[in-house]
């Protein structure tokens, strides 16, 4: 739900993008303030070749149409090798020192999950306990923010969509470009895991899934609480998305963003049995009906 367009220039075989974040619906100020950190920190945004932000355009290097997914289905056997490599630009990412960007705060957090209650909850036709909601989140996120302590860049919306396969050969190995980007924030570096292996618009196979998980453990020497963080910003991250694609169907218009919701709410009911969770698991249980859990988020009104 943007504002931005994009457009394609051609000079000969050499291509570039224009984008257009018109004010003041937009702005590309953050986009340009997150692609110069992550340029300057070699990782792969696309190259700025001139801006007027004022006006809201940007030239910026052209990425390609390769996006990760597409790239996939055409291809399912380079799946892994793909994922791996997305892995491996999360393992350097977080080497790096956290950027100069807004902290993922309690704030942050709260106001992301609150989603839940404010849109969904009442199109699904339920009364529920916020101030309930807001406390069983508190219980579980004061031991993350600890932990998160100084923070990594988390890019926010890192998946399979937002990820561009630039290399020309044809093979799995190749580079990879960041794309959307803008929303960057410093905080855990579980949360750009969970964008990736808990996607909200294709499936990630749980072998997959913990493949990918022991393979960032492993190389970035992950602490032993790293896994209740990853369910915790799992359950956080997609209620958030229950909560954002129903306000896209009933504010917005768009009723397509419902066919995501039984995949997220899959999702989140998983990393809701693990431990660290059991005070937002009680909320759910005491606040959710069970037929509607079952049912995959229910019905919306």
């Amino acid at each position: 739900a943007s504002f931005r367009r994009y457009f394609r220039l051609r000079d000969g075989p050499n291509t570039a993008m224009l984008m257009h974040a018109p004010p003041p619906h937009e702005d590309p100020k953050p986009f340009v303030h997150v692609a110069e950190w992550l340029l300057e920190n070699d990782m792969r945004a696309p190259e700025l070749l001139a801006q007027d932000q004022d006006a809201g355009w940007l030239l910026i290097e052209d990425f390609g149409n390769d996006r990760m997914r597409e790239w996939i289905e055409a291809k399912p056997e380079t799946e892994t090798a793909i994922y791996a490599q997305a892995i491996d630009t999360l393992v350097k990412l977080h080497q790096r020192k956290g950027g100069p960007f807004e902290p993922y705060d309690s704030s942050v957090y709260q106001r992301e999950v609150g989603l839940l209650t404010e849109w969904y909850c009442p199109a699904a036709g339920l009364n529920v306990d916020e101030a309930g909601f807001v406390e069983a989140w508190d219980a579980v996120l004061s031991p993350l923010l600890a932990r998160q302590q100084p923070g990594v860049t988390v890019l926010r919306d890192y998946h399979a969509e937002n990820i561009m396969i630039l290399n020309q050969a044809g093979v799995a190995e190749g580079e990879q470009g960041l794309i959307d980007f803008q929303d960057a924030l410093a905080g855990h570096p579980a949360y750009d895991l969970v964008s990736l292996l808990q996607d909200a618009r294709r499936d990630v196979a749980p072998t997959l899934e913990r493949a990918m998980l022991d393979r960032y453990i492993s190389a970035a020497h992950a602490g032993e609480d790293f896994e209740a963080d990853y369910a915790v910003l799992g359950a956080q991250r997609n209620a958030k998305i229950v909560g954002i694609f129903t306000r896209l169907c009933k504010r917005d218009g768009k009723p397509k963003y419902l066919d995501y919701i039984p995949r997220v709410w899959a999702l989140m009911e998983r990393d809701l049995l693990h431990p660290a969770l059991s005070p937002v698991a009680a909320w759910f249980d005491a606040n959710i009906p069970d037929e509607i859990r079952r049912r995959g988020g229910g019905t919306i009104a």
